[in-house]
């Protein structure tokens, strides 16, 4: 077998086996027993089979999203936050749950391209793709707090600088500035919330439905809010298990499932949340919500991988495309939410372009192996 182009065959080659990896990992680290191992034994048995877990898991997915999204608005309300905040700091940590095991895992297995590659995509993946299908879907025009943009955009744009810093040089991660990352993410979030005590109260209304839930016990909230989230992630589990047996039953290449399952399948519950939240009209929560994903996965997924394990990416120019193209999406979409402190389809429509250019940008300098006879 003679391979095209030996630079990008030796990238798409460790895709491949990282693609198995991930999914390998996600399954024994995040939903590890043995009814779940049954399952997805189950589902990789049959093509069919996980046709049916596809289209249940997406009605789990569904509902649990509409439970997940409730119960943080009826936090928020009880604790008089902002939806944005509430979006940034709660609501992200929970949809970012599945990054993190996969990144910490892989850094502890021996796979920091894994840890590092998965932090930044998830990164790319949320701005480029999650964020553009909120405002698609969402019921009008997302407004976006000004206090709480403002922090959050000095912030991005310092972690960046950071991040860029540490990683372009020798494309590592080391310990040193991993312990750097988790600190900024501690102050960025202390400062969030101290900014918002001094902001006036949510003014936002809520509809008779959430009214309703919103005098329901703190403890009936927050259990309502853990059993959603665990739904939310156990169904995204499924939906990449199920949707990964279906590429294969129709021999899809390997490289398309490593750039499409792997890349999108722990953003399942952000896209998820994002869409649910907007089409309720809650467009705040559903940005708060990429906003804080954003910051945890550079600072805390990242950086909480690169204090297990050293993060070294080979070969460096992968990191350096991945890295560029994250800065170009984040930046931008931090000016679109600046201008004009809202978030409409037009905005959405450029972010869902720029995600595209980057897949394609993948595609031209990583090319998958091609086989001559």
């Amino acid at each position: 077998m003679q391979l095209l182009s030996a630079g990008g065959s030796d990238f798409w080659n460790a895709s491949n086996s990282n693609c198995e990896f991930m999914l390998f990992i996600y399954r024994q680290a995040s939903l590890k027993s043995a009814p779940m191992h049954y399952i997805h034994e189950l589902i990789t048995s049959s093509s069919w089979i996980a046709v049916v877990a596809l289209i249940a898991a997406f009605a789990v997915l569904a509902k649990s999203a509409d439970l997940f999204v409730d119960s943080s608005i009826c936090i928020a309300t009880r604790f008089n936050v902002p939806r944005m905040i509430i979006g940034i700091v709660l609501v992200s940590m929970g949809t970012t749950a599945p990054e993190l095991t996969v990144s910490l895992v892989s850094s502890l297995k021996g796979q920091p391209e894994m840890a590092l590659g998965n932090a930044i995509g998830s990164v790319i993946c949320d701005d480029g793709l999650a964020l553009p299908l909120c405002a698609l879907t969402a019921v009008g025009t997302i407004a976006i707090a000004p206090h709480v943009l403002k922090v959050s955009c000095i912030y991005l744009v310092i972690i960046q600088i950071v991040f860029c810093t540490f990683v372009l040089g020798d494309a590592t991660l080391d310990r040193v500035e991993g312990i750097i990352l988790v600190t900024i993410f501690v102050v960025y979030i202390s400062q969030l919330l101290y900014s918002s005590r001094k902001k006036d109260a949510d003014t936002e209304t809520l509809d008779p439905q959430h009214k309703d839930h919103s005098k329901d016990s703190m403890v009936k909230l927050s259990i309502l809010f853990i059993i959603s989230l665990a739904a939310l992630i156990f169904a995204s589990d499924i939906i990449v298990s199920s949707a990964t047996t279906i590429a294969r039953g129709l021999n899809i290449p390997e490289f398309i499932i490593a750039v499409t399952m792997v890349a999108l399948g722990t953003s399942v519950p952000e896209i998820a949340t994002c869409i649910t939240a907007a089409r309720r009209g809650e467009g705040a929560l559903a940005v708060g919500n990429i906003l804080g994903a954003d910051v945890l996965n550079i600072c805390w997924v990242a950086g909480a991988s690169a204090i297990a394990n050293d993060l070294i990416v080979h070969p460096p120019r992968q990191a350096h495309l991945m890295i560029l193209s994250m800065v170009i999406i984040v930046s931008t979409m931090l000016v679109m939410l600046r201008w004009g402190h809202s978030l409409t389809r037009r905005k959405g429509l450029v972010l869902l372009a720029m995600y595209v250019v980057y897949l394609l940008a993948t595609f031209l300098f990583f090319p998958p192996p091609v086989e001559t006879l």
